[in-house]
């Protein structure tokens, strides 16, 4: 357990917050009260909820109980509360490492509304501004302190900070810290030494995405074993399912002309578009710009001020889409993102389950949708063998691809695909294009065997296009070349469509009955299974590819989670949301951060018309409504009275 928490000085602290310490205060570690309960207590008081959701309560049992405590739980699903709860209850100083300035600063915000005090020092301030948050730190009125890993492990500050109550640690994107993990930051790689220089605090680590092999290096870095040689910490997985989120992979033809129609039929709806470059990430921007999308492009190549303009517009504003590169996503929040498109291939599955959890962190119905081709294999291996590492580092990452790969042609349920990646096991989903609409299933052994041979015949030093045109009894320049007209298998293949064989061809790379060889230039290999297939000890059947390009432009037609209102409500929700937009703007924060649709939809069901009313709708916390409470209640009391 955590020493006794210092009383915090408050001269300078803003009303609101002086409320909520005063009350944090009167809460002492041995109250009569159980933790659990003073948790659930600080939950209805600060954030207006009555209960914790999947396994927050256990998160924060352990991290009170003094147990570092690696987290990993979905998007959406309120990983900062499991650690802004301990702090509040802790007292003194906690520590929030964070690695991205903008995310920082949304959070730092959106706390402050809650009347929590919190800051950030990071390099978007000036120095007076960095200066001026950390006399407030050292005097004891800061709460939560926000900061980058490279800022907080210099000599200095950790020296600065040593002086301090520390009393927690929380690591957000702790996957960043695992060389095993899809997004390893070396920056992230100094904080394995914060238990050296904060021994007394737990450390609470949080992310949505870790497979077994990096949550066990998390761990592993994270939390010292004790004398025995047992880890001094806990693991809470809560599972990766967000089933919410409907899943849709389809064969990318033109992708223009895919992804316009995706967009354009979801035009008042908030998304990201992801791209593979630089140059197609500005291309597709300027692409839907041109046919009326409010679009914004985002990637690492860009001057920071653009940027971090585009970005506010995309968190402030609904119906914008942001089109980008993996630099954009990590800590992003907006709550109503409607549907993440990826034009290629993502690099990994656990990458894929990190992008596609930026949809729907609202609850509400959200669709994912991938656009995938041979050639993003050939990329992605290509990309793979050049980053360097050792063999075994190579394997993994080949075998992680392979796993993706898997999913695209998967001819079951897509979600039970994802999950059991994760070692998840859940019955079909019925919310996946393969659920919705099952693909069929041709028997497709002898087209199987047909592509071995004329690899075979081929010396296996030729790519598909070759292979497929033999098939189909093509006589181009290429293929005289090489005299493979000639061949035993020269249009034997010509009962098959060019579709069907692409397909074949994809779901046998997929299966591992042929091997893409990176290093010769997409050269098909044959595996053992290959040898299997041959000697009739498997089988192989294939999905065809169907794409329907309506299906494409079809938006989800899920129920709502937002309870229901009649005609006459939804005028009174309309003029909510227009007053939330205003406070909104003189706030400078996004709509969401005031209060949710669902707060909204709750106030035009049972309009309150006074505070203690008011303090009951779900999501009010005492601070929100003593801000916020007139303003509301202004719009509901002028609507009844029309």
């Amino acid at each position: 357990m955590p020493p006794p928490a210092q009383p915090l000085l408050a001269s300078d602290v803003e009303p609101l917050e002086q409320d909520l310490i005063a009350a944090t205060q009167a809460m002492p570690m041995d109250s009569e009260a159980s933790p659990g309960e003073r948790a659930l207590e600080m939950l209805k008081t600060v954030y207006g909820y009555d209960q914790f959701r999947g396994r927050q309560a256990e998160v924060i049992d352990s991290l009170l109980e003094g147990k570092s405590t690696l987290a990993v739980m979905p998007t959406g699903m309120g990983k900062s509360v499991c650690f802004q709860i301990p702090a509040l209850l802790f007292g003194g100083l906690t520590l929030v490492i964070s690695p991205l300035v903008a995310l920082m600063e949304d959070q730092v915000m959106a706390l402050k509304l809650l009347g929590i005090a919190a800051d950030s020092i990071n390099s978007s301030r000036s120095r007076e501004e960095n200066v001026s948050v950390w006399r407030r730190v050292a005097a004891g009125e800061v709460s939560l302190l926000y900061i980058a890993p490279e800022r907080l492990m210099t000599e200095r500050m950790l020296a600065a900070l040593a002086k301090l109550p520390i009393r927690l640690i929380a690591i957000d994107e702790a996957h960043c810290i695992s060389r095993w993990g899809p997004s390893f930051r070396p920056d992230y790689e100094g904080l394995t030494r914060l238990t050296d220089f904060f021994p007394g605090a737990p450390i609470a680590a949080l992310t949505a995405t870790a497979d077994e092999a990096t949550r066990e290096d998390i761990a592993e870095k994270l939390f010292p074993r004790t004398l025995d040689g047992q880890r001094d910490g806990k693991v809470i997985v809560s599972g990766f399912d967000r089933p919410n989120i409907r899943l849709s992979v389809q064969l990318r033809k033109d992708w223009k002309k895919q992804l316009l129609e995706f967009v354009e039929a979801r035009a008042e709806q908030s998304g990201i578009v992801y791209c593979l470059s630089r140059r197609k990430t500005e291309e597709a921007a300027e692409f839907l710009k041109e046919h009326g999308i409010k679009a914004f492009a985002y990637h690492a190549g860009m001057d920071s001020s653009i940027r971090a303009a585009h970005q506010a517009l995309f968190m402030r504003e609904s119906g914008t889409v942001m089109v980008a590169t993996i630099a954009f996503g990590m800590g992003i929040d907006k709550p109503d993102v409607r549907y993440v498109f990826h034009t290629n291939l993502p690099s990994n599955m656990e990458a894929y389950s990190q992008e596609i959890g930026r949809a729907g962190r609202d609850g509400e119905p959200s669709e994912a949708m991938m656009l995938y081709g041979l050639d993003d294999i050939r990329m992605r291996r290509s990309f793979i063998d050049n980053e360097g590492g050792d063999e075994d580092h190579l394997a993994r990452e080949h075998k992680r691809l392979d796993a993706l790969i898997a999913y695209c042609e998967a001819p079951t349920c897509r979600r039970q695909s994802l999950l059991s990646y994760f070692g998840e096991t859940i019955e079909p989903c019925n919310n996946c294009d393969v659920c919705l609409d099952p693909p069929e299933l041709k028997e497709g052994t002898a087209e199987a065997l047909s592509l071995i041979d004329v690899a075979e015949q081929t010396g296996e030093i030729f790519g598909a296009v070759q292979l497929i045109d033999i098939l189909r009894g093509l006589t181009h320049e290429k293929i005289k070349k090489y005299n493979h007209h000639t061949l035993p298998c020269h249009g034997s293949g010509k009962g098959t469509s060019k579709e069907d064989w692409r397909a074949i061809l994809r779901q046998m790379v997929a299966a591992n009955m042929l091997r893409l060889d990176i290093q010769g230039h997409g050269a098909l290999k044959l595996t053992a299974k290959s040898e299997a297939l041959k000697k009739g000890d498997i089988r192989f059947s294939y999905r065809t590819d169907v794409m329907a390009p309506s299906e494409l432009s079809r938006p989800k037609r899920t129920k709502s989670s937002l309870p229901e209102l009649d005609a006459a409500d939804k005028d009174l929700y309309e003029a909510l949301r227009a007053a939330r937009s205003d406070l909104a703007r003189e706030h400078k924060v996004p709509a969401y951060v005031i209060f949710t649709d669902k707060t909204l939809a709750e106030m035009a069901i049972h309009k309150p018309t006074t505070r203690p009313d008011f303090l009951l709708i779900h999501g009010v916390g005492s601070s929100k409504q003593r801000k916020f409470a007139d303003s509301f209640i202004d719009v509901i009391e002028a609507w009844l009275n029309i």
